[in-house]
């Protein structure tokens, strides 16, 4: 039995993995109530203990019945970082990527051009307040000591938690803006330029360089002590292990709360200009783009326009595909490929004819067409993807995957494995306990095959030149 926890962006996660069946035994999953998620009211910054607590009771539920346990995975978001004492007692929340303090600062260093390409060059990294490595600037630039304190990530947090001893791998810290891609390593020269030591921070490691479960973690899973322990990796690593999609070529898509497109690249892949990001996977590399609005702008928009309707209702209703508003999905800010902190969303050639069930599928239609902007530079940048994995709330609707698979003109291969990442992290520990010969073999069945309409394919080209001179101008 391998045992899985996470600490993801919005909830905590535990999965029981049974080896011998190949299969999940039981999963729980539980989001972080208003004061975790926003500690003190603050926006992205969350309660790190609490995060901790949560996700180590979901893994005892979990784990109760079960027999022996012969390894503990576990997994963190890309995107988070906090201080803590030489005890490990934090002094910060943990500050995710939904966390804004740092946009004032980002915004003046990325006036300079030669720093932010150089930045960019050397970590995969843009110069954008979602990374770890500007919220640590901030907090000096404000005036926090980091003499004699630790620099963690939130996984590292529970990792910590669970063995007693703090270890960091290069594939989360890569999401933080801290590690240079080509050296696999902390990147010194961000580091000084932050104004802290490399004393500061974990000693990096990999998923072979498990640590026994202490007395202590022991105690607060309800099993014995000594099981190993595999230091955390980042949820979007994850995922592509999770989803069999290590092999060179193969891309997921994920359409969550925020969407991801992730090309797994034999070697660090970036533009010249900033547009994608290229982060260290727990194999090799992946080339990939992320968005801010996804499912969390559907969920704004559905209670607005039918607010006593289901989403299958809602998908029950048709729309004129070309004959709807265009949608900017920019309500929380924009990532990828603009990084503009400040760009806004909303609804552009509006007239008094259009009807919420315009609106609704014009939103869904503007949601892939950022990602779709993403993926035309990804393909420049590396090479056309063998396949195309598609996950995430968008299994949910017929007409949102038709949509997807005529504005990218490819074949979507659908994926129904619910909590990806916690398999991939599941995956990592059937190689450490010899169950398999190397995590870029697991495999998953597909389950169904979405083929784009020459119709579609055709309308919604020119909708999207439509949509990038609203993009341009807003």
């Amino acid at each position: 039995m391998i045992l899985a926890l996470e600490c993801s962006t919005t909830s905590a996660k535990a999965l029981l993995f049974d080896v011998a069946k190949g299969a999940v035994v039981r999963v729980k999953s539980e989001s972080y109530p208003g004061e975790t998620a926003a500690f003190r009211g603050v926006l992205g910054a969350q309660d790190t203990l609490a995060v901790i607590a949560l996700a180590v009771r979901l893994g005892k539920e979990v784990a109760d019945g079960a027999g022996n346990i012969d390894a503990i995975a576990l997994g963190g978001t890309f995107h988070s970082v906090l201080v803590c004492d030489k005890t490990m007692e934090p002094l910060t929340p943990t500050y995710t990527w939904m966390y804004s303090g740092a946009e004032e600062l980002t915004g003046r260093l990325r006036n300079d051009e030669r720093y932010t390409l150089d930045y960019y060059h050397r970590t995969g990294c843009m110069v954008h307040a979602l990374y770890a490595a500007f919220h640590l600037m901030k907090l000096r630039e404000d005036g926090f000591d980091f003499d004699g304190k630790r620099v963690s990530t939130q996984g590292a947090f529970l990792f910590y938690a669970l063995t007693g001893t703090h270890l960091e791998t290069a594939s989360t810290n890569s999401g933080g803006g801290l590690i240079n891609s080509r050296e696999k390593s902390w990147d010194r020269q961000t580091i000084d330029e932050i104004g802290i030591s490399p004393d500061n921070f974990a000693n990096l490691a990999t998923y072979h360089d498990a640590k026994p479960l202490s007395d202590l973690g022991a105690a607060l899973l309800g099993l014995k002590s000594g099981i190993p322990v595999l230091p955390s990796y980042p949820d979007g690593g994850l995922n592509q292990v999770g989803s069999g999609a290590l092999q060179a070529g193969s891309m997921t898509f994920s359409m969550g709360t925020s969407a991801a497109i992730r090309l797994s690249v034999p070697q660090p892949l970036v533009p010249a200009f900033p547009s994608t990001w290229c982060y260290l996977s727990p194999y090799s590399w992946m080339s990939g783009a992320a968005v801010n609005g996804a499912c969390n702008c559907v969920d704004w928009l559905k209670p607005i326009l039918f607010p006593s309707r289901t989403y299958a209702e809602v998908e029950s209703l048709d729309a004129d595909y070309g004959n709807m508003p265009y949608f900017l999905p920019f309500l929380f800010g924009e990532r990828c490929p603009g990084w503009n902190d400040a760009k806004k969303g909303g609804f552009y050639g509006m007239r008094s004819y259009h009807t919420p069930v315009d609106m609704y599928y014009s939103a869904l239609e503007g949601i892939l067409f950022n990602v779709y902007q993403c993926y035309e530079i990804l393909r420049e940048v590396a090479e056309e993807p063998k396949e195309i994995l598609l996950s995430g709330g968008i299994l949910n609707s017929n007409k949102w995957k038709q949509m997807c698979a005529d504005i990218f003109n490819r074949e979507m291969f659908c994926e129904e494995i619910p909590h990806a990442s916690l398999i991939g992290a599941a995956v990592l520990a059937l190689e450490y306990t010899g169950n398999l010969d190397n995590i870029k073999n697991y495999r998953v069945k597909r389950s169904e095959v979405i083929t784009p309409r020459e119709q579609g394919v055709s309308l919604f080209a020119g909708r999207y030149q439509n949509y990038l001179s609203y993009y341009g101008s807003a």
